[in-house]
């Protein structure tokens, strides 16, 4: 019988075994004011498991304290990392070293945390230990077979599983981890990621070959931490990433940059709201991280990058927006890596856009918290709005501004549907209603409060 994992400390917990909550989102006057969200959910995952793999401290500043990071945090300490936490969003990490690990005692349960659950499947599944992955209803639907299968290629025992290489399941890592060489089978930064933290921990070199680029945090932090990691070019638009495995990682200092995926809300609020203009401080502007911007500022957007500097080895600006209208148009498939959590949000501003938006090659989503593409869609209905799926591309007839809105949408624990919904209910005609709110504390436990600081009129 499986065992509950403790619940994270420093921070509240969201839980989703309860009543649901519903959340309603209503138009109301123009949003106003100057805004900081939260730190960037996918280096705050990798700070941690980054500082339990080195030796000595590492200092954190601007954790993302959701229930998602905090899942991972835990898990590092079962691991065999001392973890403090100083004050809000600051955290020290004394590390086990890679090699050095403990074999947890109990079930590392990461809730709906399936970056957490991923990367730390590449993390114990180059170890010579047992560790069973849990998490909730959410977590348990989604396919971990990708992560699994280079993996085994690596020497580990998949010794349990869910069916479809679901969780709950249990890995046992090798005496010795082999180093591969691995193509994903998909434009995913977990995937890869997951190899070339099990890479850490074998004799050789470990080479991952992405057709297209995926977001490079990984990358860029094993570096930091320092390992030896080469990047070459491989076709049109990939890369091919390899590790020296078996370094001595140094503790090392990290700022965590502002979550780019979660500014996407207030921005995008702004700018379908009419008589908006926000300043949202700090946005991370890694050119693999910035599809939304990119196709926003396409659409005829009013964005401006202000103050542009560097905060922990990351391009960071200042964004001001101001709302305005938008209009259709054509995404490429070969920007879904550098937007992949963004088009939810994104298809509900195409809703207020005049014309038509495609966007195309969304075949990722179908694999996120939920199934995001059938998510988006019935949302796209709930508030009257005109689309279609075509394969893996999802079309939305814009209603140039006036979206009908009136609708509850299913959120199918996913907190990304949550709030792309509420902010489109700021908006729309008639309020939008969601039918549960509680996972948004999950990367965004600040949202509901941040918006309604703007002036948004959100109802729970």
């Amino acid at each position: 019988m499986l065992r509950a994992a403790r619940k994270p400390r420093g921070s509240q917990v969201s839980e989703t075994s309860g009543e649901p909550s519903p959340i309603t989102a209503r138009s109301g006057a123009g949003l106003k004011g100057r805004v900081r969200v939260p730190g960037d959910k996918s280096i705050s995952h990798r700070a941690l498991i980054l500082g339990l793999l080195s030796i000595g401290e590492t200092a954190i500043e601007g954790l993302l304290e959701g229930d998602d990071v905090l899942r991972t945090a835990e898990a590092c300490r079962a691991l065999g990392a001392a973890i403090t936490r100083e004050a809000p969003g600051r955290w020290r990490v004394r590390g086990a070293g890679v090699g050095g690990l403990t074999e947890p005692t109990a079930v590392l349960d990461f809730g709906n945390a399936g970056t957490g659950a991923r990367l730390m499947m590449g993390v114990t599944g180059s170890h010579p230990i047992r560790a069973t992955f849990d998490g909730d209803a959410s977590l348990r639907k989604r396919p971990m077979r990708r992560i699994l299968d280079p993996l085994v290629e690596m020497g580990a025992q998949v010794v349990e599983e869910a069916p479809g290489g679901r969780v709950p399941l249990t890995l046992l890592g090798p005496r010795e981890t082999v180093p591969i060489r691995y193509e994903t089978p998909a434009a995913s930064a977990q995937i890869k990621s997951a190899v070339l933290l099990a890479g850490l921990n074998s004799p050789g070199r470990t080479t991952v070959v992405e057709r297209e680029a995926t977001r490079d945090h990984t990358e860029r932090m094993l570096r930091h931490f320092g390992a030896t990691v080469t990047v070459e070019p491989f076709g049109p638009h990939g890369r091919a990433i390899s590790l020296d495995g078996q370094p001595e990682l140094r503790g090392a200092p990290v700022v965590v940059p502002t979550d780019p995926s979660s500014a996407a809300f207030p921005l995008v609020a702004a700018l379908i709201t009419p008589g908006s203009e926000i300043v949202i401080e700090g946005v991370m502007m890694n050119p693999l991280r910035t599809g939304l911007l990119t196709t926003l500022m396409e659409m005829g957007a009013a964005i401006e990058p202000l103050n542009q500097r560097d905060e922990g080895g990351e391009t960071v600006a200042d964004l001001k927006v101001v709302a305005g209208p938008l209009k259709g148009v054509d995404v490429p498939a070969e920007r879904a890596p550098a937007m992949i959590d963004e088009y939810p949000v994104l298809a509900v501003a195409a809703s207020f856009a005049e014309g038509e938006t495609r966007m195309r090659g969304l075949h990722e989503l179908r694999v996120k918290e939920s199934d995001r593409l059938a998510a988006v869609a019935a949302g796209l209905a709930a508030a009257g709005v005109r689309h279609r799926i075509e394969g893996d591309d999802l079309i939305v007839e814009g209603c140039a501004g006036k979206v009908p809105g009136g609708g509850t949408v299913a959120t199918h624990l996913d907190h990304r549907i949550a709030m792309a919904f509420l902010v489109m209910g700021l908006a729309t005609q008639e309020p939008m209603r969601i039918d549960d709110g509680r996972m948004i504390a999950t990367s965004f436990p600040s949202f509901l409060g941040l918006m309604r600081g703007l002036g948004a009129t959100i109802l729970d």
